[in-house]
Formats: C-alpha cells, sequence, structure tokens
C-alpha cells in the first residue's frame, strides 16, 4: 500500500467513525418520531433456522412426515414436502367437522331436549344434544315440577333423534372415556366418574354423574375390583352395565372416566334421582324406540348455539361431540356413511384427495393430504372463519412456552399412536400470515400399538413430532428457512375461495 493510499484509508476510516457517532446520536424512530433513515430502530435480522429437511433428519420420527405451507398474503406454495401422501388427518379432522356442521346446521342451530307427555307416560326425549350435563338435566326437572306434574304411570326415555353406534372406534379398548356409545340421549359426553379408595382393607368405589353443581350417584351402572388381568372389563344386561376393576392395579386411591354403554338408562337414572330430589317420583325408566304419538311437551331445554359447541369441541377436542354434529349434519344412518357425506361435500369445496369413515379422526381408516388439508385452510376455511374456531398456541401444553417465539400458531392438533398433526394458521412476527398442515405417522407402529393407550416410546415420539411442527411453522411464518427466502415465487396453489 503507498503511502497516499494508507492516508485516504486512514481519512475514510475517520470519516466513516464520525459518521457513525454522528448517526448514534440521531434519536431513534419511534411511534410519532423522526424518521430512522437508517434502519436503526428495526430488529436485527433473526439468523436462519436450518432447512426443514434438517429439521426432519433431527427428528427422527421415522415413517412419513408430509406439509404444505401456503402465504394467505400472495396464494402462494411457500414450501411442500410429500403434500399427495394420505395419511391419518386424527383429531385436525375436527376443522373440518366444525366447518361441515356450520355450512349444514348453521352457527345458532340448537338441540332440544324435551319432556313429553301421553296419557300415563312421561318421556324424556333426547334431541342429541353432545353438551348436556347433569346440571342441565337438573334445570330440566325444575322446569318440569314446576308444571305441576304429577307421578306418571311409566317414565321412558327415547334416544332415536341419532343413530345408536355402540362404539366410536371398535378397535379402541372398552375402557377409554373418549370411545363411548352414541344415541339421541347424551349426557356428561356419555361418561360416568369412577373413583375409589382403600379403607378397611378393602375398596370403596363411587360412579357419579358428575358436573360442575350436581354430582348425583349412577345408579344405572356398577363397579367392583376383580382378580382378573385386564384393567377394566365390561359386561351388562337390560338394566345395568357392569365393570370390574384389576385390583393389583387400583393402589390405594384413584379415579377416571368410564364411557357409558347404555346411555339412555344412565339419562333416565339420573333424572329420576334429579326430580326425586325435588319431590317429584318417578318409575323406573323404560327404554323406547319410538316416540308416542300425539305426546305434548311439558318442558324443554336448548342447548347452547352451534358456534359455541364448536369452540369447545375445538378447544378440548372432544371425540363424542365432533360425531354428533357430523350426524346430525349429514343425517346419515352410520359414521362410515356419515363420514362419506363429509368427504363429498369437501370434495366440492376443492378437497382434493380424501376419504373419511369418522367425524373426529379417532379411526385410522380417515385420510387426508397436507395439500388438501392446507388448501382448504388457506381457502374455504379462512373464508368461512375456521381461524376464530382455533386454538391459539395449542403446542404450548406439551411444550411450553417459548421465550423466542417468532410466530402466533392458531390451530388444531391431532394425535393418535404414532401420528402427530398440525393443522391452521400463524402469523410471523414481520406481519406474515400463513396457512399450514403439517402430517406426521409412522404408520407401522401405530398399527402395532392399536388399542392401547400409552404404548412404550410415543410420549418420545410425539413430543419430537410436535416440536418439529413448531419450528418448521415458525420458520414459514418468519421466512427464516436456510435455503427458503421470504419471497420464494413458488407455483401459486389452486385455492378455492
Amino acid at each position: 500500500m503507498t503511502r497516499m493510499n494508507r492516508r485516504g484509508f486512514l481519512v475514510a476510516v475517520a470519516a466513516s467513525a464520525l459518521a457513525g457517532r454522528a448517526a448514534l446520536a440521531q434519536p431513534v424512530e419511534v411511534l410519532g418520531g423522526p424518521p430512522d433513515p437508517l434502519g436503526l430502530a428495526r430488529r436485527p435480522r433473526t439468523k436462519p433456522r436450518p432447512s426443514s429437511e434438517a429439521l426432519i433428519a433431527q427428528a427422527g420420527l421415522g415413517g412419513v412426515v408430509s406439509f404444505a405451507a401456503i402465504d394467505l398474503g400472495s396464494g402462494e406454495v411457500i414450501e411442500a414436502r410429500g403434500g399427495d401422501t394420505p395419511l391419518p388427518p386424527a383429531s385436525t379432522l375436527k376443522s373440518i367437522t366444525a366447518l361441515y356442521a356450520l355450512d349444514r346446521l348453521g352457527a345458532d342451530h340448537r338441540f332440544r331436549t324435551r319432556i313429553l307427555r301421553m296419557g300415563d307416560t312421561l318421556v324424556l326425549a333426547g334431541g342429541g344434544d353432545p353438551v348436556l350435563s347433569t346440571d342441565d338435566l337438573d334445570r330440566l326437572a325444575e322446569a318440569l315440577v314446576a308444571t305441576g306434574a304429577k307421578t306418571p304411570a311409566r317414565f321412558a326415555v327415547w334416544g332415536g333423534a341419532l343413530p345408536r353406534i355402540a362404539e366410536l372406534e371398535p378397535d379402541q379398548a372398552v375402557w377409554l372415556a373418549y370411545n363411548p356409545t352414541i344415541s339421541g340421549m347424551i349426557l356428561n359426553f356419555n361418561r360416568v366418574h369412577l373413583g375409589w379408595r382403600q379403607a378397611a382393607g378393602d375398596y370403596q368405589l363411587s360412579l357419579e354423574a358428575r358436573a360442575e353443581r350436581q354430582s348425583p350417584r349412577a345408579y344405572s351402572i356398577t363397579a367392583a375390583p376383580g382378580p382378573q388381568r385386564e384393567l377394566f372389563t365390561y359386561s351388562a344386561d337390560e338394566t345395568r352395565e357392569h365393570w370390574l376393576i384389576s385390583r393389583a392395579a387400583m393402589g390405594r386411591a384413584g379415579s377416571r372416566w368410564l364411557p357409558v354403554r347404555q346411555p339412555e338408562l344412565y339419562a333416565g337414572d339420573v333424572f329420576q334421582t334429579l326430580c326425586r330430589a325435588r319431590g317429584l317420583v318417578l318409575p323406573t325408566p323404560e327404554v323406547i324406540g319410538q316416540l308416542p304419538a300425539g305426546a305434548t311437551e311439558l318442558a324443554g331445554i336448548d342447548s347452547p348455539p352451534l358456534r359455541e359447541i364448536l369452540l369447545g369441541m375445538m378447544r378440548y377436542s372432544t371425540n363424542l361431540t365432533a360425531e354428533v354434529v357430523g350426524l346430525h349434519a349429514s343425517g346419515a344412518g352410520s359414521l362410515a356413511a356419515s363420514g362419506q357425506a363429509m368427504a363429498g361435500w369437501l370434495r366440492d369445496q376443492g378437497g382434493g384427495d380424501l376419504r373419511f369413515a369418522d367425524h373426529s379422526g379417532l379411526s385410522a381408516d380417515s385420510q387426508i393430504t397436507a395439500q388438501s388439508m392446507a388448501r382448504l385452510m388457506a381457502g374455504y376455511g379462512a373464508t368461512a372463519g375456521l381461524r376464530e374456531l382455533m386454538k391459539d398456541d395449542p403446542l404450548t401444553e406439551d411444550l411450553g412456552r417459548d421465550p423466542a417465539a417468532l410466530a402466533r400458531i392458531e390451530a388444531k392438533t391431532g394425535t393418535l399412536n404414532f401420528v402427530s398433526n398440525l393443522a391452521g394458521y400463524a402469523s410471523g412476527t414481520e406481519g406474515r400470515q400463513i396457512a399450514f398442515a403439517v402430517l406426521c405417522g409412522d404408520l407401522d407402529r401405530r398399527a402395532a400399538s392399536e388399542g392401547k393407550e400409552l404404548p412404550a416410546g410415543v410420549s418420545t415420539w410425539t413430543k419430537r413430532a410436535k416440536t418439529l411442527q413448531r419450528q418448521l411453522v415458525e420458520g414459514w411464518s418468519s421466512g427464516v428457512v436456510e435455503g427458503l427466502p421470504i419471497a420464494a415465487g413458488a407455483e401459486p396453489a389452486p385455492i378455492a375461495r
């Protein structure tokens, strides 16, 4: 370097330093403040995250990882992988069920439970209300007593508003509370609360129709400790359900919900108790298959509006609610036929390659592609207000809150043994809005663990899958994925609007 060049270099450095001090002396732009031409107030650029393929390799899930992400502003596909591979949607199917029910029934639709009288017969007539509780039946008992009704010769329960379905998914274990019987008479999600404690060398057991205010005993269901190896065994006769619980597995005390398989008797039993507490004695309930012609309504209660019911379904992922509102929407006589009707409806919305065997996603026979799910989110789902039904940051319960989060995620999770899915919407810190679907499934391990409540390895596998889903969505919504610029110029997705 020559002397003149060195001098020029030093002058340039000095000038640069002075310019830097002058710039730092200027106030940083804030809301309502002066301009910030040097961009000092902007967030520093986030370091790019690993590519999607690197994240998938790091997760080590095995099986299939399929996804599609769409920019809601431009309609362009941000990134897709195996998006045309059908996989079980699990509970992300409830997102589609919510749209289907809203379209067919309307957001303000309500389900009515009635007390009818025909001659000397009093009838508790279920209207297929999926969220009817013991507290609601107590209000109905109060309304009935207020009419001055006298003790009838017969008390019957009718559940014919919906087809009777013995189990949501026959391949699931008989004792799983999320797999009860469906009929038009539903109480407490057709579950009963079992509690036990050891006392005086033996067990004391209770079975309650538990609700927020009222929790009467369920006389139509019995439970006892037994010597069997299975956790639970079940039997029933015309008047009662019977559960045997493995004595070796009970410990000193515990509780759990059990499914109800005779919902009409269960509801009639509970209603009988609630009426007796108000001074009205009803005969032993009996189940009828047909409503008496010419019956008069004495009292009735309506469910919350459908939209409110669906908000609860999406938040708590209640399988029974999904199946019930789907059956109401289709009018079909079985879950398989109802699922097929919903699949046909979705194809009319541009749904693509899919097959539905139910409405909850509990059946592994239901299948959809990530591409179809993402397009639904970006298209019909966005215009129909699906985002408003989604749960905010649904991965927090399993992964905890991420203080360095780059996206707000509003989505529905879906989990079966060795199946973990996430579908919905996300907002990046820079304002980017996306719709996405991530489907992860090791179907061989899924098939081998069918019907098991917590098979070996499933908890760790599921947590790794959810971590991957969060990483992928944050990368897409923030535009900081290696090799994936925010304006990737990807081919536009054919979105139905």
